[in-house]
């Protein structure tokens, strides 16, 4: 109970800076968020020239009281959303977000798959009789091969 109180908690918390962000953005925030649409990196990384009017816009957008997603938007409509540093969570650009995740999870059942291989071969190597008599000559020949080594 003390558990779920707490991660409610965190998830308000969570939620109130959020907000905070969206209303009263950054200019570093919004620049690691966009792209150049000249050297494809972000605004932060970018000293191009149409990066530099880019980051001078974001704040005068800030200073006049825009809201992140206003300024996004704003960009997104001048250049299309290529401009957005990540993808948006929707139609074709979903696979970006999904695909890892699956990409992950196939590989976890891969690596579960062989580890249960392997464990298998290893109780099956355990159940097989070690002590197997060799053969009297081929005995005396390898005690006489250890020897010449000693």
């Amino acid at each position: 109970m003390r558990l779920l109180l707490a991660a409610c908690l965190l998830g308000l918390a969570c939620a109130g800076t959020a907000a905070a962000s969206e209303e009263h953005p950054t200019a570093a925030e919004l620049e690691s968020e966009l792209v150049c649409p000249v050297c494809d990196s972000t605004l932060d990384t970018s000293n191009a020239e149409i990066a530099r009017r880019m980051k001078v816009r974001i704040r005068e957008r800030i200073a006049a009281g825009a809201t992140k997603s206003e300024i996004k938007a704003e960009f997104v409509e001048q250049f299309g959303e290529r401009v957005l540093a990540e993808p948006p969570k929707r139609g074709f650009d979903l696979l970006a977000w999904v695909l890892p995740l699956v990409g992950g999870a196939l590989a976890l059942v891969a690596v579960a798959t062989v580890a249960r291989g392997w464990r298998r071969a290893g109780a099956a190597a355990e159940a097989q009789p070690t002590d197997v008599p060799l053969d009297p000559g081929l005995e005396r020949r390898l005690d006489d091969e250890l020897d010449r080594y000693e």
